[in-house]
């Protein structure tokens, strides 16, 4: 059995699974700053699984959190 590395980067759609939610409504969240926004590498768009982690968990700031994660 290969024991594959924890993402640290994932791509849009993965980030919205990992959250449980639509790609449009991860898309809105990431637009008002609730979420926070990708990072380029290359010519590719990721999200840190770090800083998705952090928003949830409370070790970060949150735009407009009393509308969003309620």
């Amino acid at each position: 059995m290969i024991n594959r590395p924890k993402p640290i980067a994932v791509r849009e759609l993965t980030a919205a699974a990992m959250l449980d939610m639509s790609a449009s409504e991860f898309r809105r969240l990431v637009g008002r700053g609730a979420l926070p926004p990708p990072k380029k590498i290359g010519g590719a768009t990721r999200w840190r699984v770090a800083e998705l982690e952090a928003v949830l968990f409370g070790h970060a700031a949150k735009p407009n959190e009393d509308q969003d994660f309620e």
